[in-house]
């Protein structure tokens, strides 16, 4: 094949949506970049974005449809989708069946999938993935502002003199715009930082202040700050008075509050608080970004509100550095939310609750009807397809079953589901194996349409890579159905281009300034303007002048064209008990994305995290008798899980952190959801993900093994294993709760039993140490290290003996004897995913006087692109001036 011409599009990660610039060489090898246009993100990649190249393979890829496990035609299974699908709505109505879709599709997908169920099917039973992550933010910003909106822009984080982190770990979680805030600070000392978390996340690392807060204490926070704003008269009283309602009752409510409660409630000092609450009423121009940490939670809509009630109290929103701001997790949670997505909205921010809106729409798009009443929400909606409500369910590019809380009986339901239709791009995920019909999707890269980033702009996901195999668009696979199911005029979309026009439209329908949501200037957009469209903001009303920030003029979405106050008191959750005393916080790892369908496939993604792990504090950790790297047994009761001990004092006393990332694809025993129980903000419907009560224990292991293979291992005996991709194969790590009276039989299955193969074995049955090694001609098969105790051989360097010549006998025996040869180096761990750089190596530099995190960058090149190491880096450096000190 020929070069191609470099193409501009969104990555697919999380929601600040980075512009990127894809490219794909004669050899088919697709390297990308950032693009230095795109208003997002300024040429500024993470690891994730920077490793997408390493991605766009074809393994495990879904490529034919598939109806019970055999290949068969596209007519074939969407026949049997629409009429299924048909039959079931015809004996048992429209709520039988449901659509459970994903903050991974484009906006065109979404938009799709919403008017199939919500217009033509007739039932609101369609909710998304993004219910998990950002839920309670629009559940609050429609109860205040009387809309979904958000009023910032990411320029405001660069000029606020007073940005406030809450629940959000933006180093690690939406990097770009942690290094947009680092450059800022590094320009402007005079900016405060404030991180609100259980804790000390590497995103403290820039803070001026870190508050570690008990697990969902931030409601009693803000109401605190709430009451201590009036009772210095920090308020904006004209803007109050002009542009608000609620007030009285609002700070009626917040009175209640006392200083002792707010520290019990909270777990922070008094002068703790004290610090915060005077730095927020004395500085003007404050951000105050909030992400999971306040959405995943029981009471997440009334976090977001106590937080806006401060917001709006000194008139501090739509300003430039003045604003509330929702961070969402997915690329394209905030293109869902504009098309109805939701189970509780309706299309173009419009109400599913108001008849006015409900009969707009079927105008509109000429239905037979418009759901009535909203639809069951993530967590029913499981419920129903447990208890036999919903027969029919229909997933797309989402993975509940790893995912959803309860996650043991969300698999037990689709187990025992009628018809289950899943619609992916890959082959092996821990849901798509209870799919009676599997759909091939078109993944990034293949796809075209577009995304909206957290800061309500739009751009353009372009494809730059064959459609492979017979994938096909998820638009395409769901208008298909639909037309098959007899709705044909109102789904006969040639592209998506043609899909977003009549969104745009949509969106312009009738709406003279009363709705947010209003992109009209495109509603009549041609295909080649379309191909062309660059990143905007909405709205983008035709013939007006677009803002990039909202509310500024002081007019909201409600009636009255108020904000509204929302009277909230102070909240104590307590979660734990005497049985299980720990709190359990879940969340995302830098490097690693959802549940590894994608991340999983770079080596270069799964170096600085191999394998799950439970972040302890050394206190707990003593209690319990583990210790750095044993096995951890984490449990609830009615479901346990086992993972890797990392003993920090990053995390608090009585909590552990463990990553949501891993699947059984990954892992053995490593699903946390498996762990969150199903309850749910009373508002939102969003799960409580970051509160969950569990005990400890060490995972007694007999005998713990470490091994590096060519080729991934289709079967594992262990108790714990887990498996990474790495540089010329995979790396696992084991755990066995009894040792082995043939440890060959293990190593066997791990090299695949090779023909034409040496194996040479080294064991100290007095020790209990074994090890393997198998070669076939100069090349490493495998190898395989067991001990009594963790095993302590450099990962780094194991990985490398893949892909090195082993010529001679002597090679072959230092591999056998776990260590490098004279003159060669263990890396450590690796830090910088985006040059390769260990631990080791950054704290030899910092040994010879490469003091700064600058220093190490100019020496080693590390923190140097994607930045989001630079925290890690600088721990190693103070670690090693607090050795030299001793």
């Amino acid at each position: 094949m020929t070069a191609q011409q470099p193409t501009k599009t969104t990555c697919p990660y999380c929601g600040v949506g980075c512009g990127i610039v894809a490219e794909v060489a004669a050899s088919g090898k697709v390297t990308v970049r950032g693009d230095a246009e795109h208003p997002a993100n300024f040429g500024r990649l993470c690891s994730k974005g920077s490793a997408l190249g390493e991605t766009v393979d074809l393994d495990d890829r879904l490529l034919y449809p598939e109806v019970g496990g055999k290949r068969t035609t596209w007519d074939a299974a969407l026949d049997l989708v629409a009429s299924r699908f048909s039959k079931t709505i015809a004996e048992y109505g429209p709520d039988s069946v449901a659509l459970y879709v994903s903050g991974q599709l484009l906006t065109e997908d979404y938009y799709v999938a919403n008017k199939l169920m919500k217009g033509f099917i007739g039932s609101a039973n369609i909710d998304t993935n993004s219910r998990l992550c950002m839920a309670s933010s629009v559940a609050g910003h429609k109860r205040a502002f009387g809309s979904d909106t958000v009023p910032g822009c990411y320029a405001d984080l660069e000029i606020a003199d007073l940005i406030v982190l809450v629940g959000s770990n933006l180093a690690w979680c939406h990097p770009v715009l942690y290094q947009r805030i680092v450059a800022a600070k590094e320009k402007r000392p005079h900016m405060k930082i404030v991180l609100i978390d259980p804790r000390r996340t590497m995103t403290a690392d820039i803070a001026d202040l870190h508050l570690p807060i008990k697990p969902d204490g931030d409601v009693t926070l803000f109401v605190g700050l709430l009451k201590h704003l009036f009772e210095t008269d920090s308020i904006d009283r004209d803007f109050v008075a002009s542009h608000t309602s609620g007030c009285a009752e609002a700070v009626s409510a917040a009175e209640a509050l006392d200083a002792l409660t707010i520290v019990e409630r909270t777990g922070l000092s008094h002068s703790m608080v004290q610090r915060f609450f005077d730095l927020f009423a004395q500085t003007e121009k404050t951000v105050t970004v909030f992400s999971q940490g306040v959405n995943q939670s029981s009471c997440g809509s009334d976090k977001v509100n106590a937080i806006l009630n401060c917001h709006l109290a000194t008139g501090r929103i739509g300003k430039p550095g003045a604003s509330p701001f929702s961070v969402t997790g997915q690329p394209n949670a905030m293109g869902g939310r504009e098309v109805g997505g939701l189970a509780n909205m309706l299309a173009a921010h419009m109400d599913i609750e108001k008849a006015a809106d409900r009969e707009r729409v079927q105008r509109f798009w000429k239905s037979p009807t418009v759901a009535a009443k909203p639809g069951l929400k993530a967590v029913d909606m499981f419920r129903a397809v447990a208890d036999g409500r919903i027969k029919a369910l229909w997933i797309v590019a989402t993975n509940p079953v790893d995912s959803m809380p309860d996650a043991g009986n969300v698999e037990e339901a689709l187990r025992n589901c009628k018809f289950v239709v899943v619609s992916d791009v890959s082959a092996n995920t821990d849901t798509i194996r209870h799919a009676h019909v599997r759909l091939p999707a078109a993944a990034w890269g293949e796809k075209s349409g577009t995304v909206t980033n957290s800061e309500r702009r739009v751009s353009r996901q372009r494809s730059f890579l064959p459609l492979p195999g017979e994938a096909q668009p998820d638009w395409w696979i769901m208008c298909d159905v639909a037309k098959r199911m007899g709705f044909g005029a109102a789904f006969d979309f040639q592209s998506p281009a043609e899909i977003f026009a009549e969104h745009a439209a949509l969106s312009a329908f009738e709406n003279k300034g009363t709705r947010d949501f209003d992109i009209g200037e495109f509603g009549n957009i041609s295909e080649d303007d379309f191909d062309r469209l660059e990143p905007f903001q909405w709205p983008r009303r035709a013939g007006a002048v677009s803002l990039p920030r909202m509310f500024g003029d002081g007019r909201f979405f409600t009636l009255d064209e108020k904000a509204r106050f929302l009277a909230i008191g102070a909240k104590d959750v307590p979660r734990t008990t005497q049985a299980f005393p720990m709190t359990l916080n879940t969340g995302r790892v830098r490097d690693h994305w959802h549940t590894l369908t994608r991340t999983g496939k770079s080596q270069r993604l799964s170096q600085h995290y191999g394998e799950p792990f439970a972040e302890i504090h050394p206190e707990d950790a003593a209690r319990h008798n583990i210790k750095d790297a044993d096995l951890v047994r984490v449990s609830t009761g009615s479901a346990f899980i086992i993972v890797r001990a990392l003993v920090s004092t990053r995390q608090q006393p009585s909590s552990i952190f463990v990553p949501m990332h891993w699947t059984d694809q990954f892992a053995s025993k490593a699903r946390v959801d498996t762990l969150v129980p199903p309850i749910v903000d009373p508002v939102s419907g969003q799960p409580a993900s970051k509160n969950i009560a569990v005990r400890i224990e060490r995972f007694v292991a007999e005998a713990y093994g470490f091994a590096v293979v060519a080729q991934k291992p289709k079967h594992i005996d262990a108790e714990y294993w887990a498996l990474a991709k790495c540089n010329g194969g995979w790396r696992v790590e084991l755990g066995f709760a009894t040792s082995r009276e043939n440890w060959a039989t293990l190593a066997a299955d791990l090299f695949g039993e090779p023909s034409n193969a040496e194996t040479i074995a080294f064991h100290d049955r007095q020790s209990s140490r074994y090890r393997f090694a198998c070669y076939r001609d100069e090349a490493l098969l495998g190898a395989l290290f067991l001990a009594p105790e963790p095993v302590a051989v450099s990962r780094d360097w194991a990985v490398g003996q893949l892909t090195a010549p082993h010529p001679r006998a002597a090679a072959r025996f230092r591999l056998i004897a776990g260590r490098p040869g004279a003159g060669a180096t263990d890396k450590g761990a690796t830090v910088c995913s985006c040059f390769g750089v260990g631990a080791n190596e950054i704290a030899a530099a910092a040994r010879r006087g490469c003091g700064t995190v600058a220093a190490i960058g100019e020496t080693l090149q590390a923190g140097t692109n994607c930045g989001s190491c630079r925290a890690e880096i600088r721990t190693i450096i103070d670690a090693q001036n607090l050795e030299a000190a001793e």
